[in-house]
């Protein structure tokens, strides 16, 4: 059975033969192939208006992302033995970069699998699909990973705010209330029924190791918005004398408890909104070496980046003021809407009001498990400035 054309308006395959991967709906050319006519999930060829092939894509037509290329040869289209070699190749880029098998596996768009993202923790795969058509490939993902990685468990996390996108049902399946992972030599457990994401913030693990060589002995450590602690633990493993995380979440701040005595280390835990903890720290008169600010995406839409702005401006302006003289600040958005310029804006600004001098250091992105692909930049989001803190 041949393979439906979906075609698109004269010039709009500029952006699909410089190497991006979406096709939005209003590039369609819905006269000739109207988008109501495909079942979401289901596999097109991408013609131009000029009928030259541009690459197999599953479509959705209930989305602004109307197609996603997974492969661009003619003589290929997706099949089991394709996602088996995306995976294949994935695998072969984590192993070079990591010792041990804790990492994210694939990373949707940057692997060439759109939709999927699967990390790993050991033998044991949590796996998320954020569109129709890696739903309708599930097996072929689910086969895959057993062949290519002799997976021993499989977990679907799919439970992101990209499934409403797509117009799909939130679900998690067979999947365990707690996962372990190791993350330079030190071994942590995290929520992952109920967790955050897909259980592990890997993406800031290349930062964590960054944050050793900024270290003072004995050095007093804030982590904001700690999750399952990772951050605070590295450091205490690292030489820091001391760490203070803070998190909104109990649940969260267990296992910060648990993942420091795992680690044979002590940690001291508050519970409380971010902004809240740090007013709260100032009143105290609390002053720390290192301050960490991780928290989550401000900026989920683009029309948040006004207030999002704002909050990591005023984020940092209530951390400096914690800071010791001659300390370190490590700021971080995991909003890509939020560019590393508007980071870098905010911690300016805040330095001028609270009459700080700020010098950065180096600055982080996300770790190379999470590659960027060069023509797609929504797979760079992840910014993290680390920077030197001192009175004006």
């Amino acid at each position: 059975m041949p393979i439906p054309v979906l075609k698109l308006k004269r010039g709009e395959d500029r952006r699909l033969r410089a190497g991006h991967l979406w096709v939005f709906s209003n590039e369609v050319d819905t006269a000739a192939t109207p988008l109501t006519q495909f079942e979401p999930g289901s596999v097109v060829q991408v013609l131009s208006d000029k009928d030259q092939f541009l690459g197999f894509a599953y479509v959705n037509p209930r989305t602004l992302i109307a197609a996603r290329i997974v492969v661009r040869d003619a003589d290929y289209p997706p099949d089991a033995s394709l996602i088996e070699h995306g995976v294949k190749v994935a695998l072969e880029l984590r192993e070079r970069l990591y010792r041990e098998p804790y990492y994210r596996l694939v990373f949707g768009e940057s692997d060439r699998l759109p939709g999927l993202v699967v990390d790993r923790y050991g033998d044991v795969f949590v796996a998320q699909s954020g569109t129709a058509g890696i739903d309708r490939l599930r097996g072929e993902v689910e086969a895959a990973l057993a062949k290519v990685c002799q997976a021993r468990s499989i977990v679907w996390k799919n439970d992101s705010g990209a499934r409403e996108i797509e117009g799909l049902e939130k679900s998690v399946e067979n999947a365990p209330a707690e996962i372990s992972v190791r993350e330079q030599g030190a071994t942590f457990t995290a929520p992952l029924a109920d967790g955050q994401k897909t259980g592990w913030f890997y993406d800031q693990a290349a930062n964590r190791e960054r944050l050793r060589r900024y270290l003072p002995a004995g050095a007093r450590v804030l982590d904001v918005c700690s999750y399952a602690g990772a951050w605070a633990v590295t450091a205490l493993r690292n030489g820091a004398a001391g760490a203070t995380c803070v998190d909104s979440s109990a649940t969260a701040l267990d296992y910060v408890a648990r993942n420091a005595a795992a680690n044979g280390v002590q940690v001291t835990t508050l519970r409380a909104d971010a902004f809240d903890a740090l007013k709260t720290l100032q009143e105290q008169g609390a002053r720390f070496d290192v301050v960490i600010l991780d928290p989550p995406a401000f900026a989920k839409r683009k029309k948040d980046i006004p207030q999002a702005q704002a909050a990591y401006r005023k984020l940092n302006q209530l951390a400096l003021p914690l800071i010791e003289r001659d300390g370190i600040l490590v700021s971080c958005s995991c909003s890509y809407h939020m560019g590393a310029d508007e980071l870098l804006m905010a911690i300016q600004g805040a330095a001028r009001h609270t009459s700080r001098f700020v010098q950065v250091l180096e600055q982080g992105g996300q770790s190379p498990d999470h590659p960027v692909h060069p023509a797609i930049p929504e797979t760079r989001y992840l910014k993290s400035f680390f920077c030197r803190v001192h009175r004006d």
